[in-house]
């Protein structure tokens, strides 16, 4: 745990939380300015600032238990459709800095939106990108 972060410190029970579900891994919680009804989210107990630094095993047991909740939570909160988000980096939206996943809940007409813009590259800017991932 990591004295500095807010998020180790819901994740440990160190502040009273909406605590969703828990286990020797991780604490769920409701998020306390929910995008939409049930918004929660997966924190790891371990500090780790982002995706590039959680172990991949622990990684792989975030998303199974994302796919569990989400379930769950569709079918006992009625929600229409559901989001994962996971942000990593300033740029991309990562406000506290240590790697959780969001659980939202869609619910039509809920005014909320995670959309971006799609571009339209050339095949061979596509091809360069390809290249340099190979």
């Amino acid at each position: 745990m990591k004295d500095d972060c807010i998020f180790c410190k819901l994740a440990n029970g160190v502040f009273s939380t909406n605590t969703v579900y828990e286990d020797d891994d991780f604490r769920v919680i409701l998020d306390a300015g929910p995008a939409t009804r049930g918004h929660a989210l997966i924190l790891p107990k371990e500090h780790y600032a982002n995706i590039y630094e959680i172990p991949e095993d622990l990684a792989g047991k975030a998303m199974i238990l994302a796919k569990k909740l989400a379930g769950e939570m569709t079918e006992k909160l009625h929600a229409d459709g559901f989001n994962l988000v996971q942000n990593n980096g300033e740029c991309a939206g990562q406000t506290v800095f240590h790697f959780h996943l969001h659980l939202i809940p869609r619910y039509k007409n809920d005014g909320q939106h995670i959309l971006w813009k799609p571009t339209k590259p050339t095949d061979e800017e596509l091809k360069k990108v390809l290249e340099d991932l190979k």
